[in-house]
Parts: C-alpha cells; sequence; structure tokens
C-alpha cells in the first residue's frame, strides 16, 4: 500500500476455523459486538479480520479508512454516483464509539464497503 494513503480494513469469511486459529495471527477478540471475528494488525491497530464462514461476496466486507468526514462523504457519493446501493448513510456510529463517523455501501458485484473515519486515530 502507498505510504502517502490512509490504510484500511478487509474482512473475509472463512470455513476454515483453523485459519482464523493460526498462530501468525494475534487471535485478538473482535470487537464490542463482533466475538466472532479474529484480527491481526501492528502497534495496537487491528486491520485484517477473518470470520469463520462461507466465502462469497456477501460476506466480503472492506473498510476504507477516511482522513475526515469530509472524505467519508465524497467517497459515499462516489460510490453511489458509481453504481453501489446504500446500507447506510454518512454518520455517526455510536454502537461502535461515539467518534466513529461511517456510511457502508454494497458494489455492484454484491462486495460490502465501508468508508470510516476514526477522529483519535488522527489526532483530532
Amino acid at each position: 500500500m502507498p505510504r502517502n494513503r490512509p490504510g484500511s480494513v478487509f474482512t473475509k469469511g472463512t470455513a476454515d476455523r483453523r485459519k482464523s486459529a493460526r498462530r501468525d495471527y494475534d487471535g485478538q477478540a473482535g470487537p464490542p459486538g463482533h466475538p466472532d471475528l479474529k484480527g491481526f494488525g501492528a502497534n495496537g491497530r487491528i486491520f485484517f479480520w477473518l470470520r469463520a464462514g462461507m466465502a462469497a461476496p456477501g460476506a466480503v466486507h472492506v473498510g476504507l479508512v477516511a482522513v475526515s468526514e469530509a472524505m467519508v462523504n465524497a467517497a459515499h457519493a462516489e460510490a453511489l454516483a458509481a453504481g453501489a446501493t446504500e446500507i447506510h448513510p454518512p454518520a455517526p456510529q455510536p454502537h461502535y464509539d461515539p467518534r466513529y463517523y461511517a456510511a457502508q455501501v454494497k458494489d455492484p458485484d454484491g462486495y460490502g464497503l465501508e468508508f470510516v473515519f476514526k477522529s483519535w486515530q488522527h489526532g483530532s
């Protein structure tokens, strides 16, 4: 990934539970409300999650990190203009954290895309 771009999050269903229990994953439990996720990352930030399940477009969720709420809004608008369907509009997501601002769409192939700004990760 180019260094001048924010990181992203990727979740994928996997039918083989052993893949989510391998030693190269840190075994961190998922965020509140998602104990079925297992992930790994660096410097205290998990950025890759696996969940047991059938692999299918509807099981794939890609989270793209934005550096502002305005970027979330713009990405959401561009995705809709490109043929995505809305899952939820840009808004705070207090069920995760009151500072978690995101929007979700399903792209024309059925993949879930989330545009997310976490202010505490950007010094604001």
